[in-house]
């Protein structure tokens, strides 16, 4: 799956070498969804992307950031346990599509690279729709997902992308 991401980031910068550029940089905050609701409680991440304008309607480009889930702590009697913070750094291709100057929807696909102990990372998904609240700024609302081995770690987050 590393490999496919990696090959498939590859042959967009290949194709859309000649298509406007432009760097996007956020943050986002949430909700984790899913299996990790149960052992986790409130997320955070930072997003960056690429994109190329391939017509008036399309970009793609690339996706990356960084996303912490801090985990929850439990109280069993006197003893507390501390929940361990889950972490990514996604590596993805992005696609969007422009219904209007205000709306856009988009997906990113690829792998997300575990970083805590014992998270291998898995493939990676984030489906989006963004609100253009100005030319440099957008709301966007996103669900991520991550499928690892025998856990389907999934987030609701809401964000700010600055356009550069």
């Amino acid at each position: 799956m590393k490999n496919l991401a990696i090959v498939l980031c590859a042959f967009l910068f290949g194709v859309s070498v000649h298509a406007q550029e432009g760097i996007n940089l956020g943050f986002n905050f949430g909700l984790p969804m899913a299996d990790a609701s149960d052992v986790t409680s409130f997320t955070v991440g930072l997003d960056a992307n690429y994109l190329w304008s391939v017509t008036e309607a399309v970009d793609v480009g690339v996706a990356t950031g960084f996303t912490n889930t801090f985990g929850k702590n439990y109280q069993v009697g006197l003893i507390r346990i501390e929940g361990e913070d889950i972490q990514f750094i996604p590596i993805a291709a992005a696609g969007r599509y422009h219904f209007s100057d205000k709306f856009r929807a988009g997906v990113d696909l690829g792998y997300a690279i575990g970083l805590n102990d014992g998270n291998d990372g898995g493939f990676y998904y984030r489906p989006m729709v963004g609100f253009g609240v100005n030319s440099a700024v957008e709301l966007n609302l996103s669900y991520t997902g991550v499928s690892l081995d025998g856990f389907n770690f999934a987030t609701l987050t809401m964000g700010l992308m600055f356009n550069f």
